[in-house]
């Protein structure tokens, strides 16, 4: 069993995906289009071009999970124009994004950093 936790990292794929792709073709996308390797443990997310239905992909030591939701209501909020980093996006951000939270009106407090 996995859970997804602060721990994992989050690699949000930007192009609107397909959702009739299954495990053989976001696999494809991750090892052609985000040059990343799949058997990680990472996890890769995709959200289709309508934005309510959204896939996570994430290998697990001896094969593939896939989580799939789709929104009765609403739409996933574009997170291309609120991340800076790009495809990384952090624990925190999926959760908000899962729940509905408008990411633009976030005010993120400065947190406490030991490496510094």
């Amino acid at each position: 069993m996995f859970a997804l936790s602060s721990l994992s990292r989050f690699y949000l794929y930007d192009a609107p995906t397909d959702m009739r792709k299954s495990f053989d073709g976001l696999q494809g996308i991750v090892n052609n289009r985000l040059n990343r390797d799949v058997r990680s443990g990472e996890v890769y997310i995709f959200i289709n071009k309508r934005r309510d239905r959204i896939k996570f992909l994430v290998w697990d030591r001896n094969g593939f999970w896939l989580l799939y939701k789709r929104l009765e209501q609403g739409r996933f909020q574009e997170l291309l124009s609120v991340e800076k980093e790009g495809l990384t996006i952090s624990y925190e951000t999926l959760v908000m994004l899962l729940e509905g939270v408008d990411l633009t009106s976030v005010k993120r407090r400065k947190k406490y950093n030991a490496s510094r």
